[in-house]
């Protein structure tokens, strides 16, 4: 396994507030923590969620995004200014030199005196639109993979900005978020590779039951492709 580590540069929590312009109650509007704060399997201390169906929980315990994806929306939207910058889209850790082409699915990471997995990647939703006051905004993350990713916590522990990402074990090391989202995202993919990364280890469980699902309706549609 090739050494791999990534400093973290900030440290996001937020309290919940009407998201606009319909007033749904969110979590995605993050504040930066100074010092260290407690981590346990349900996440940072201080930190909450509005959708409990959705956000937050143990698959969802830490929102990971690449500072250097801001960019991207910056080149999009340069008008949004001064809002395009960590913290932005709800994340709870921000980085450089990692994005979803060096990330695979159940990698263990050390990170201050706590150990996490990755889970998933995170689903684009609505809330990006609306914290962007974008109506694309979304669709454009889905599209070009710019999605960040969640950690599940295995030792719950201290951690801080400035602490170190310590890869210590990859257990899919074929199986990165990139490769990952764009065969999810196929139009018809192939039933024996979903269930084939469904099998991947620390994959979260429900990801892996949906893909085993589709893989099951291809297969009795009458055949899959070969993507």
């Amino acid at each position: 396994m090739t050494p791999f580590v990534a400093t973290i540069d900030q440290i996001f929590v937020g309290d919940l507030r009407p998201l606009e312009p319909e007033g749904q109650i969110s979590g995605i509007f993050k504040r930066p923590v100074r010092g260290a704060v407690q981590l346990t399997v349900e996440g940072l201390a201080g930190d909450h969620q509005g959708d409990r169906r959705h956000h937050g929980g143990a698959q969802k315990a830490l929102h990971h995004f690449p500072a250097e994806h801001y960019a991207a929306f910056v080149r999009r939207w340069p008008q949004l200014g001064d809002l395009l910058c960590p913290g932005t889209l709800g994340e709870n850790l921000s980085t450089h030199g990692m994005t979803e082409r060096q990330v695979c699915i159940g990698d263990i990471f050390g990170f201050g005196t706590a150990r996490i997995q990755v889970s998933q990647p995170r689903q684009p939703c609505w809330k990006i639109s609306h914290r962007l006051g974008v109506e694309e905004a979304s669709l454009f993350v889905a599209q070009q993979g710019l999605t960040g990713w969640y950690y599940r916590v295995l030792d719950a522990g201290t951690v801080q900005a400035g602490d170190v990402l310590e890869l210590l074990e990859r257990p899919a090391p074929e199986l990165s978020l990139a490769r990952y989202w764009q065969v999810i995202n196929a139009h018809r993919p192939n039933a024996e590779l979903l269930r084939q990364i469904a099998a991947a280890p620390g994959l979260a469980p429900d990801k892996a039951a949906r893909l085993n699902e589709r893989a099951d309706w291809l297969q009795a549609d009458g055949g899959n492709s070969t993507r």
